[in-house]
């Protein structure tokens, strides 16, 4: 099991992009920092949850195939355990990245560096906050990042 903090609460994000627009509203200029860190606050709890969850599945999973005498690789009914497995460790493994990145935000908000590019020292465009709320990069040092091979 992960040994990441947990703070149990609602999952999934269907409304993130109302969320956060409503985190970066105002003038082009300002950030409503404490908006906006109360909704990073919110996706931790999310992704918090998310990762309880798949090490709960996961570990179920587990605890279901041992002892088991069961042939799942052949097995028309249904999905086969390694899939399964599979399935709730990436899960588990996507929530744990957001864990991360969320928490190197919420840093980046207490020091006044959410909106300073990582890479060139630059602006990150407040549009760019509201597509990628992780983002650590401006648009320009992404596409370059990207453009390499």
């Amino acid at each position: 099991m992960r040994r990441i903090e947990t703070a149990g609460g609602p999952s999934g994000s269907s409304e993130k992009a109302e969320e956060v627009s409503g985190a970066l509203a105002g003038n082009s200029n300002t950030v409503d920092w404490r908006e906006l860190e109360s909704w990073l606050r919110t996706e931790r709890r999310r992704a918090s949850a998310r990762l309880l969850w798949a090490d709960r599945e996961l570990e179920e999973i587990i605890a279901g195939a041992n002892g088991a005498n069961t042939d799942d690789e052949h097995d028309p009914e249904g999905a086969t355990i390694a899939y399964e497995r599979a399935r709730a460790a990436a899960l588990g493994d996507q929530a744990a990245a957001s864990l991360v990145a969320i928490d190197r935000q919420l840093e980046r908000v207490e020091q006044g560096t959410l909106t300073v590019c990582e890479c060139c020292g630059g602006k990150i465009s407040l549009e760019r906050l509201e597509a990628v709320v992780t983002t650590r990069r401006c648009i320009e040092c992404e596409r370059g990042r990207r453009a390499r091979p």
